[in-house]
């Protein structure tokens, strides 16, 4: 692959799994987007969408497989479908991609391997060995790997270790908090100058607010790499990590687990129109990479892709 590809503007696509729930998926546990990959009968639905993002105008889609990380199979006891999980979200992007008769790439999500929005504080052997497990099983149907939602710099150099044996170009999603830094508290200049090698295809901000973006897309620019934004549209802007959205406590059971939208809220006045101005002031200032996370849908993507070259 070109690793200048995102020298011009591309779309990625939206929320995968919050588009997942909104249409119907009933979700196990901590699982969530992944329990479509399970129930056969979720997996229509999983292509609809990613056409339904192909449609709109993304030029690469994502596989749904950001929750399908070995530690959430054994918090919601089924690990004997983690392989399974995995191969079928490549799969069904690829499904999706041969109904579309679009040239589009598939990057294979490699999500932080703990929670979410949280630095993994585990064995670096451990998360070594989750990292390379994932990646294994997608490598052969994906483009590229995307780090998705990454939140220290450890994770990230962990991965790209992995990434290399791979020989797969990748595309980095830093998750950045308020106060302009990754959870670990590592700033975004840090990570980038300690751990960047030859094939990185960009860095994006990672399931962070629009407003967190704006504010940092300064220091960002600075680094002379491809850049852009997979952005967010909860209303909290410090989003909680799974383990504590899935509790008693907030309505979720052992087997259903609740939509985190019911925790963090969603921003239905971010409408697509909105989202097109934000989008515009982002490449004002140099970002080349579009696209969007949890809560931007296809109608979100549709309005931006007007803005490619």
């Amino acid at each position: 692959m070109d690793l200048n590809y995102f020298s011009k503007t591309r779309i990625l696509d939206g929320g995968m799994g919050q588009e997942l729930l909104a249409r119907g998926l009933k979700a196990k546990g901590t699982l969530w987007s992944a329990s479509a990959l399970i129930n056969e009968k979720y997996h229509q639905l999983v292509v609809d969408v990613h056409l339904d993002f192909i449609k709109s105008g993304a030029d690469v889609i994502v596989t749904n497989n950001f929750s399908a990380r070995r530690i959430r199979f054994i918090q919601n006891k089924c690990e004997k479908h983690f392989d399974q999980a995995n191969v079928k979200a490549a799969e069904l992007a690829i499904k999706a991609k041969e109904l579309s008769k679009k040239n589009i790439l598939i990057a294979g999500s490699l999500p932080g391997q703990n929670d979410t929005y949280e630095p993994d504080t585990r064995d670096p052997g451990i998360i070594k060995k989750d990292f390379h497990d994932q990646a294994k099983l997608i490598k052969p149907y994906v483009n590229f790997f995307y780090l998705d939602v990454i939140s220290s710099g450890k994770e990230c150099g962990i991965a790209l270790d992995v990434i290399e044996k791979f020989n797969l170009p990748v595309l980095v999603g830093l998750h950045i908090r308020k106060n302009g830094k990754l959870p670990s508290n590592e700033s975004i200049s840090q990570v980038v100058q300690k751990y960047k090698t030859k094939n990185w295809l960009g860095l994006v901000a990672a399931c962070v607010s629009p407003e967190i973006i704006e504010n940092t897309v300064g220091e960002i620019k600075k680094l002379k790499i491809p850049f852009g934004f997979k952005a967010n549209l909860w209303k909290e802007q410090t989003p909680l990590p799974a383990f504590k959205i899935q509790t008693k406590e907030h309505g979720a059971s052992d087997e259903i687990g609740i939509n985190p939208n019911e925790v963090l809220g969603k921003r239905d006045d971010f409408t697509d129109i909105k989202f097109l101005e934000f989008s515009k002031k982002m490449m004002v200032k140099g970002a080349t990479i579009l696209g969007g996370c949890c809560e931007t849908k296809p109608l979100h993507i549709k309005k931006i892709s007007s803005l490619k070259n």
